[in-house]
């Protein structure tokens, strides 16, 4: 089983996935760290269990945190543990030997506990997720705690010289009243309209954001802002009293991300777990539940207000068979068959050019409380001004089943909405199955921006699009009966009265990763 994601790196040539394990069966308990090594992001060898319940802070669950590379170039992982009183703890574990590459062994030291829930208003049983750690101008470190501090969330603020000894800060780095619980915290500078990464253990340069990200119902959320050094405090540059406004990672199912600074390319990766939408019973028969979304590079655009991700390059190193079109156009109506490539594993990317934008559809900002309601009630058969185009995808050669990705483009008052959803009601006949319609919206200036791009990644049962260059990103889960004994369709397709062109089309089919190959 694979809930959550703690505390991926790379160190010395190696990346390494951790990720919350339970060893005895698909279900939730006994949660361990698993452990997988990789050296492109995309072929996997499964290791032994990184970290296992062993000692009386962790015994009731090794949960999650995240992996630190100290001034020495060892590598730290602070985690929470469930301990004997099943409070929450913050441990330690230091690799056995440094100079086995792939870190298979680690030690916990004597000081567990380093970190206990004790202070007013603080809730023992709602203290865990500990961030990447990062080092303040005065030397010292710092990491971050997700806490429920007198009933609100909070990001409570760590400090300590050995990364082993720590002192609460007497205010947290951030707080809202928003919400009561936030899991796994997540804190790291960007910089705007630059896609490298930059380090915490560095020096961040001047004119350099940051951003707290939290998970919370049921999905991962952000804030932009500035890190104020003399107030050791994050400022969100906007403050959105109303959660259901606040900026998403992801609007599908993606939760628990985490990133970490690749130093090898200089760039910074997030990575998310998506769980599975059918039955408990179904994840038995399977032997696994959940897994890992395509670890993404992430940044901050050049206005500063949103983060934009892009699947990893290695991915591309997967593609085989190829076809491309140009000079597409799409009417009302029209469906295009995308042929000659496995449509149950493939990459798609497509550019939509609008040849009108007369007919567009006014914007109503109350859409964006809800989303997901939006586009269930403007789904994909509904003829809409501009748009909805897009892609069907997992479709079954009578369309009994299918998944809409697609895009609808929308005029408010200073601005163009392009809202994107990710449909899943018609994917499977199982009547079961959790099929929700996802979606999220983005601005476009379409003076500047001739076309609207979609990129695609399907692997049977993932169905994983970027919209807008990676300004929406929406993970789905859809498990279609066509699966199981036939192929599937992939369609082009406009149902917008105005027509739509499509400049560039290409389509590959994709190898299978070798993942969690076991080790001798």
């Amino acid at each position: 089983m694979l809930p959550s994601f703690p505390g991926p790196m790379y160190y010395n040539g190696i990346y390494h996935q951790f990720y919350q394990y339970n060893p005895n069966g698909s279900l939730w308990g006994n949660i361990v760290w698993g452990h997988s090594v990789s050296t492109d992001l995309i072929n996997w060898i499964r290791l032994e269990p990184a970290i296992e319940r062993t000692t009386p802070s962790d015994i009731n669950g090794c949960w999650t945190g995240s992996a630190t590379i100290l001034k020495d170039n060892r590598p730290a992982i602070i985690y929470t543990g469930a301990d004997t009183e099943k409070r929450q703890v913050q441990n330690i574990v230091f690799p056995k030997n440094v100079s086995d590459p792939y870190l298979r062994e680690w030690i916990k030291p004597d000081s567990n506990p380093l970190i206990q829930p004790i202070g007013q208003g603080l809730n023992s049983g709602q203290f865990r997720d500990p961030t990447t750690g990062w080092i303040g101008p005065d030397g010292l470190w710092r990491i971050a705690v997700g806490a429920e501090l007198n009933g609100c969330s909070a990001a409570l603020l760590y400090k300590s010289e050995d990364f082993v000894h720590w002192t609460r800060v007497d205010h947290p780095l951030y707080s809202s009243n928003a919400s009561t619980m936030w899991e796994c915290p997540d804190f790291f500078a960007v910089l705007p309209g630059n896609n490298s990464g930059l380090d915490l253990s560095a020096a961040i340069p001047n004119g350099a954001k940051h951003v707290l990200k939290m998970s919370l119902d049921n999905c991962d959320k952000y804030m932009v802002g500035v890190y104020d050094i003399k107030s050791d405090t994050f400022i969100p540059d906007t403050i959105l009293d109303d959660r259901r406004l606040w900026s998403r990672i992801d609007y599908g199912n993606y939760y628990a991300s985490k990133s970490f600074f690749d130093s090898k390319r200089g760039r910074r990766i997030i990575w998310g777990w998506t769980n599975e939408t059918d039955s408990s019973s179904d994840d038995v028969a399977k032997g696994w539940a959940g897994i890992h979304a395509i670890p993404r590079t992430i940044w901050l655009d050049r206005n500063s207000k949103q983060l934009l991700q892009w699947p990893v390059e290695e991915i591309e190193s997967l593609r085989r068979e190829e076809v491309s079109h140009q000079g597409l156009e799409l009417k009302l109506g029209d469906l295009f068959e995308i042929k000659g490539i496995d449509t149950l594993q493939a990459n798609v990317e497509i550019d939509f050019e609008l040849t009108s934008i007369e007919s567009v559809d006014p914007f109503d900002p109350s859409w964006l409380l809800d989303i997901e309601k939006h586009c269930r009630e403007a789904d994909a058969s509904i003829h809409g001004g501009v748009g909805p185009f897009g892609l069907l995808v997992l479709a079954s050669d009578n369309m009994d089943e299918h998944t809409s990705v697609h895009f609808r483009i929308y005029k408010s008052q200073e601005k163009y909405m392009v809202l994107m959803c990710s449909d899943l009601r018609k994917s499977s006949l199982r009547p079961e199955l959790y099929t929700p319609a996802y979606g999220g919206f983005f601005e476009i200036d379409l003076k500047k921006e001739k076309t609207i791009s979609l990129r695609t990644l399907i692997d049977h049962s993932a169905v994983e699009s970027f919209g807008g260059g990676g300004r929406v990103c929406i993970m789905a889960r859809v498990y279609p009966v066509t699966l199981i004994n036939s192929s599937t369709r992939m369609y082009a397709f406009n149902n917008g009265t105005s027509t739509v062109k499509v400049p560039q089309l290409k389509a590959w089919s994709m190898n299978r990763a070798q993942v969690n190959v076991r080790k001798g």
